[in-house]
């Protein structure tokens, strides 16, 4: 049989059972990885609507430490939170690898300092755990904690990241 044939047969046999490709996908993750401190978390890649470097921004009085003001982007003025600060981190100049990870969920919107980008990543859901059992899950950032060979990423909320508590 030429290689042509069995091109042919083998994407009608895909055509013909599409579900084995889809109950694929709905049992991986995809999220954006990242790293504050020392630690790595994530996000869904689906709450990212940018990922930018380092520019001005305006300081805002009488806001938590964390927040550390507000940026134009085309039009939208949007709060910049820095992760190190709200994660109880001490504060660190941006480096060359420093990024501003935009998130929405919703109609929030927020800037969020990071150290540094890692890529992107896909967990099969069955790699992802629950929060610690030392946390109110209803109230804490952490949605879940996912193995990835031989690390440990711990996957954050986006709609808790963005909920305004100042």
């Amino acid at each position: 049989m030429s290689d042509k044939l069995k091109d042919v047969i083998n994407k009608q046999n895909a055509q013909q059972n599409p579900d084995d490709s889809l109950t694929q996908l709905d049992d991986i993750v995809q999220l954006v990885g990242f790293i504050i401190g020392d630690e790595e978390y994530a996000v869904p890649i689906l709450s990212i609507q940018e990922i930018i470097k380092p520019f001005s921004w305006t300081r805002v009085p009488q806001v938590p430490a964390y927040v550390k003001g507000v940026f134009n982007m085309r039009g939208a003025v949007i709060p910049l939170i820095d992760l190190r600060l709200k994660f109880g981190l001490t504060e660190q100049k941006h480096s060359d690898e420093t990024r501003f990870i935009v998130m929405k969920h919703g109609d929030e919107v927020a800037g969020f300092v990071i150290d540094r980008l890692t890529m992107a990543l896909r967990i099969k859901k069955d790699n992802i755990g629950p929060p610690p059992d030392t946390i109110n899950a209803e109230d804490s950032l952490i949605d879940g904690v996912g193995k990835e060979a031989d690390r440990i990423i711990t996957i954050l909320k986006p709609d808790k990241l963005l909920q305004r508590d100042f």
